[in-house]
């Protein structure tokens, strides 16, 4: 994520107890003879600041802290506004601020998709919640534990990644999550022009640019919805994204109350929600096993995400502590609106005669004038834009600003971002709930879960929980990070073996193969734990045979020595 994703707020850091953050923004230095003391000027500043290891003293502001080089210069193409850990003054993010994030984030068409599709697939009502709410109390542990490290150090996922997959090796790690990303980005996107849709009169609805074209997947009018929410967006995202953050707090409390709103309208027409208690599972024991496995991989895989490049936000967190108490309401929030997703779908059986999963159709039955269907569109505009931006915009073009500072800035990354998201079409990949299920969500697991395991055994087991920030910075081969040539081949091998063996699940899937032993497909099935314990334990035997260890003299000294 960007450093500009949360409002900067010119204070001393609240919170005494934590060292400050070493950053230095567009430095310049060099070093006193005879003096272990290293001068930095900005370059928005004309005032010179003078730092010793273990001292900071500047007139006007004692948030501004170097990376501590001890000989190790910053390189220029690993250091940018985006890049540089965060200063005191910006960790202004609280846990209800975080937890207010996490509302914005869940409460969009895709979780609102997510139980009804179990249901849709065979599951009985409460198992389809009790499956969503445990994979996000599963996912919630590498959310925080991963978190962790970007709320000590102020760091985002980029710069994390660059301990356990090297100084160069990480941007393979984030250019695959940005690849995620981008895929989701074009959900969201076709969310949004799907609610622009409705708005159309009728009989443009049932013009001849309505019709589907073989080749296109869909109609050149709902594609033109499309690319409007898309322009749209980028717009939004063009203007600089300054107020995100203050969006999703207004938001997270409209959001909540829509929610609301609908819900009882569904309680209303439908005379309770009896209807939803009485759907009983239409699978066997052995069919709902063999459904259930894949169903929270794929749940799981839904916060995969974010669950990698978490410390893109944890890094504004004020405290560890705060990063924690607001993560914990993820699996809260998941669960309540998949309630209401189920319950609201399931009464639409007796409302409109038949089951609409797809909120979007949904507005477009209920009616009730045109004050009613702009409501309703204002409420899934707002719910599209706080997830995806926040999730799936910033990440991609954080990777792509680490991939070249020199090159990307975070409009250009964005832009790219974008034109991936079409690129993905995806109108395919939400054509059926298999597809979305099984296709998308568990495909991409394959990817994130490997590189999880391997950033976690890296920092708790190998780092110690301890990380030298001169070292992320520097290309000197000498640095603890660089490794072979930049590359850390451990990882590499480690996140290689973690993938290949969910190939063949994933080929037969997407019709490459028309056959494979069933063992590879229970392996697809349970992609992302797979990936995620076997990746992170070849990482640890790799690291523990090479004898790779933390020292006391890579410590950065302005940092705490405790995890």
């Amino acid at each position: 994520m960007v450093s500009r994703f949360f409002s900067l707020h010119l204070h001393s850091h609240p919170h005494s107890h934590a060292s400050p953050i070493p950053t230095a923004t567009n430095f310049a230095f060099k070093k006193i003879p005879n003096k272990n003391v290293i001068h930095f000027q900005t370059n928005t500043s004309a005032k010179r600041i003078t730092f010793s290891p273990t001292r900071a003293q500047d007139s006007t502001a004692s948030q501004l802290n170097p990376i501590i080089l001890d000989g190790f210069e910053p390189d220029p193409t690993l250091t940018n506004d985006d890049l540089n850990p965060t200063t005191s003054a910006q960790r202004t993010l609280s846990g209800l601020e975080m937890a207010c994030m996490w509302v914005g984030l869940v409460v969009g068409v895709p979780t609102y998709y997510l139980a009804g599709s179990l249901v849709d697939l065979g599951m009985a009502w409460w198992q389809g919640i009790a499956t969503v709410v445990a994979a996000n109390f599963i996912i919630l542990i590498p959310l925080i534990l991963t978190g962790y490290p970007g709320a000590r150090y102020g760091i985002s996922f980029p710069v994390l990644a660059r301990s356990s997959f090297g100084i160069r090796g990480a941007h393979i790690p984030t250019l695959l999550r940005a690849l995620v990303g981008c895929g989701w980005y074009g959900i969201e996107s076709w969310i949004g022009g799907e609610a622009i849709f409705i708005l159309l009169p009728r009989f443009v609805k049932e013009s001849s640019f309505a019709k589907p074209i073989s080749w296109l997947g869909t109609s050149p009018l709902e594609f033109a919805c499309f690319i409007a929410f898309w322009v749209a967006q980028l717009g939004i995202v063009w203007n600089g994204i300054d107020g995100i953050r203050e969006l999703e707090n207004y938001a997270a409390p409209i959001l909540m109350l829509l929610t609301c709103c609908l819900l009882i309208w569904s309680y209303t027409k439908a005379g309770g929600f009896s209807h939803m208690l009485n759907l009983s599972s239409r699978l066997t024991n052995l069919e709902f096993w063999s459904l259930f496995f894949p169903s929270l991989t794929a749940n799981i895989s839904f916060w995969a995400t974010l669950a990698l490049n978490i410390p893109d936000f944890t890094r504004y967190a004020k405290s560890e502590a705060d990063q924690i108490i607001g993560q914990i309401g993820l699996p809260v929030f998941m669960g309540a609106f998949t309630f209401v997703g189920l319950a609201v779908t399931s009464s639409t059986k007796v409302i409109f005669g038949s089951v609409i999963c797809n909120p979007i159709q949904l507005l477009e039955q209920i009616g009730g004038g045109f004050f009613t269907k702009m409501l309703a569109i204002f409420g899934i505009s707002l719910a599209t834009i706080t997830t995806n931006i926040a999730a799936n915009v910033v990440a991609p073009a954080n990777a792509l600003v680490n991939l070249s500072p020199s090159t990307f800035t975070f409009r250009r990354g964005a832009i790219l971002t974008a034109l991936l998201g079409i690129a993905f079409q995806p109108w395919r990949l939400l054509q059926s709930s298999e597809s979305f299920v099984y296709t998308w969500l568990v495909g991409n697991s394959a990817l994130l879960g490997p590189i999880g395991g391997i950033i976690l055994v890296d920092y708790y087991l190998i780092q110690g929980s301890t990380l030298s920030l001169r070292n992320l910075y520097t290309l000197n081969p000498e640095g603890m990070y660089y490794y072979s040539g930049g590359y850390n081949l451990a990882a590499l091998w480690a996140l290689i073996l973690g993938i290949l063996p969910v190939i063949p699940g994933f080929f037969l899937k997407v019709g490459i193969l028309s056959s494979c032993p069933d063992f590879f497909n229970v392996i697809y099935n349970n992609a992302w734990f797979f990936g995620f314990i076997s990746a992170g334990v070849v990482y640890w035997v790799f690291s523990i045979l090479r004898g790779k260890r933390i020292s006391d003299q890579f410590k950065d000294p302005m940092l705490p020595n405790t995890p």
